[in-house]
Formats: C-alpha cells, structure tokens, sequence
C-alpha cells in the first residue's frame, strides 16, 4: 500500500464548526481510519496544518489531537510549496480576503459557506480560482446528511409524481446570553460583523433546492430582528443588528414552491432540528437531518374537518419509516473525501465557488426582497 501525503492548511479550527465537524470529524476521522483509499493500492493521507490568530488555542488542539504544525503567519503557510489545499472557516468578513491570498499562492480551495459577503465578491473568487486553473469547493453538508439521502432516493425513484411543495422549518431558541450563556457567537448577531440568519442559511437552502427539486427561479421573504439586545462573550449588553429570523418563499424550476422558515428566535416542537416536508400527487415525505417518514397516496387517509369532535387518530402514525439500507458516514467527512478525490484523482466535482455564488446571491435578493417589500427573481449566473 503506497501512502500520497495531502498537506491541509486549515485556518478557522479554534471555531465551533472549524473544529468539531472539519477537524475532528473529517480529516481526523480520515486519518483515524488509515487514510483514504483511492484505489490501486495507494491511500492518501491528509496532514493538517493549523493556521490562526490565537497561538495560545491552536497548541492547546495541536497538543490534544498529536498535531505537529500550527501557524499564526497565514502568508508564511500559503508561501510553502509543500501545502496542497487551504481551508478557510474563518468569520465570513476575513473569508474573501484569505481565499485570495490562497489563490494568488495557487493552492486548492475548500470552504465554508458564504463565500462572501455579497455576490460580487463570490463572482470575483470564482473568476480568479478559474483563472488560476486551481480545483476549489464549497462546504454543502445538508445534501450528505442521512435523512435528506433517503429524500433524494425517494426522488429519484419516482416516489413523488409531480412534486407540488416543500416546507421547511429550521432554527431553535438561541439564549440571549444574559441569564444563560447563547450557543452561538455574538458576531453572528451584528451585520457589521457578517452577521444574520439569512446570510447564514439561505446559502444552504438555495444548495439543498437546487439539488434535490430545482433552480431557485423567484424569492420574496420577511425578515425580523426578533430579539434586539444579547449579551456577548464577556457578559456585555450589545444591540443585535442583523436577523435572526427569516421567512422565505421560493419558486423553483418546474413549478414547485417551497417555503422555509429560519429561526433562532423560536422554540423546537418537532422531530429534529431542520424538518422539509415534499408534497407530490403520488405521495409526500417529511425527511430531517437523519430521518425520513413517507406516505404514499395507496395509504393516504381520509381526514375529515370537523372542530366538534376531538381528534381519534394519530396522523403521525400514519406515515412509515424510510429504512437506512446503508451505513451513512458524517455529512461533512463524506464531502471532504468528495473534494479530496477530486483533488488527488481529478474526479468529477461540482460543489465549486460558482456553487457557493448561488448562495450567496439567493441571501443577497432575500435580504434586498424583504427591504423592497416584493418578490424578486433570480437571474442564472456566469462567470
């Protein structure tokens, strides 16, 4: 067995996601399991490489996880020749600026999403990757995540007919961080820090409708700012600039509508996390982050409306479970082998920065949609 080494700068690991899903779930989980197999007997074997400002927090992760390397010098990391890939899951606003420096460096792309912060500065990273001649990649987790596989397999087979719909209901109760401490940072509650649930999530939605049900054609939605003071992560009062709901509706290719909701000003009374529920004139399908219940139309029952009377049946139970029938690996962990392929192997990829330009435009016209007060189409994008 013949081992290619794969040198990983990976900057933005003292981060909440930078660390627990791309760190240790993806690239230690890869080396935990002897590497990655590309067949012909060669395994590649990812060295990562950890790059920040914080010399203090990268040891600490270097030290608990028998990393060697850590750097707070990006431009002396992207200087090396021996550095194959830069990572970024920095804070959006630094994003733009390293992603060129790594280009400039002519080291490949993997990164988090958004891109940007606005669609212009996404189009530019797109354009000078292309022009580099450089393989790049946009993170797009929710698509390998078991209970959205089952969707698309539910897709795929037809299972639907026409689809008419898709609901979403995403988001949880964030703690304002007064009494209780918030479980997401403060900058994600200022704009002027990149901040906003809509720049944040709309990048996935527009990925996940794309994928499994169509182009997003047309977007009118509503945001809020719902709680307008928190407490930072020093226990300081400060004023939150950017929403942290969202409400969209959006039309795709084909007909179809979705609507999906984005808070984290709202309390869970449902199954999981994020939930979509596909309607189709052969069937329908609720699918969340590892789940996924189906009803075909053969089993559909027959409610009557009726407010006198209590409820006798229990409409979930009417629904049955779409088995695993695989073994589904981390969502994150299956995109970064994804990405590492194409890299080593020139395999097929198409989750690249003119991906991640999609999302950051649907935020954009979102965002644009709800100040204007109407619905806005979204035009297709070139380079």
């Amino acid at each position: 067995m013949t081992r290619r080494t794969v040198r990983i700068a990976m900057n933005g690991v003292t981060g909440r996601m930078g660390y627990r899903q791309h760190l240790v779930r993806s690239i230690l989980a890869i080396r935990e399991q002897g590497g990655l197999d590309l067949g012909d007997g060669e395994v590649l074997w990812p060295e990562p490489v950890l790059v920040g400002r914080r010399e203090h927090a990268l040891r600490e992760i270097a030290e608990r996880h028998s990393i060697t390397e850590v750097s707070t010098d990006l431009d002396a990391v992207l200087a090396d020749e021996s550095i194959d890939i830069y990572f970024d899951a920095q804070v959006t606003s630094a994003r733009v600026g390293a992603l060129k420096k790594a280009i400039a460096a002519g080291k490949h792309l993997y990164t988090e999403k958004p891109t940007a912060t606005d669609l212009a500065g996404a189009l530019e990273l797109a354009r000078l990757a292309q022009d580099r001649g450089i393989k790049h990649g946009v993170v797009q987790d929710k698509i390998f995540l078991p209970g959205l596989l089952k969707l698309k397999r539910l897709i795929d087979g037809g299972f639907f007919g026409q689809i008419l719909s898709v609901r979403g209901e995403f988001g949880y109760w964030v703690f304002e961080g007064d009494w209780q401490e918030a479980q997401r940072p403060s900058w994600n509650y200022r704009s002027e820090d990149g901040g906003g649930i809509t720049v944040d999530m709309f990048p996935h939605w527009e990925y996940v409708l794309h994928e499994l049900f169509g182009r997003v054609t047309s977007v009118s939605a509503q945001v809020a700012t719902h709680v307008p003071q928190r407490w930072d992560e020093q226990g300081k009062p400060y004023a939150a600039t950017a929403d942290d709901a969202a409400y969209g509706t959006f039309q795709l290719e084909g007909g179809a509508i979705a609507q999906i909701n984005s808070s984290w000003a709202v309390r869970v009374n449902r199954d999981e996390l994020v939930e979509f529920q596909v309607d189709g004139t052969h069937g329908s399908a609720v699918a969340g982050l590892r789940n996924c219940r189906a009803q075909h139309r053969s089993a559909t029952p027959k409610p009557v409306w009726n407010p006198d009377l209590p409820v006798t049946e229990s409409f979930r139970d009417q629904w049955q479970e779409i088995p695993d029938n695989t073994d589904f690996d981390n969502g994150f962990k299956a995109q970064w082998e994804l990405f590492l392929r194409h890299v080593a192997l020139d395999e097929p990829y198409h989750w690249d920065l003119m991906a991640g330009a999609r999302g950051v435009q649907l935020a954009e016209l979102g965002l644009r949609s709800s100040a204007e007060g109407r619905r806005l189409e979204v035009p297709e994008l070139s380079l």
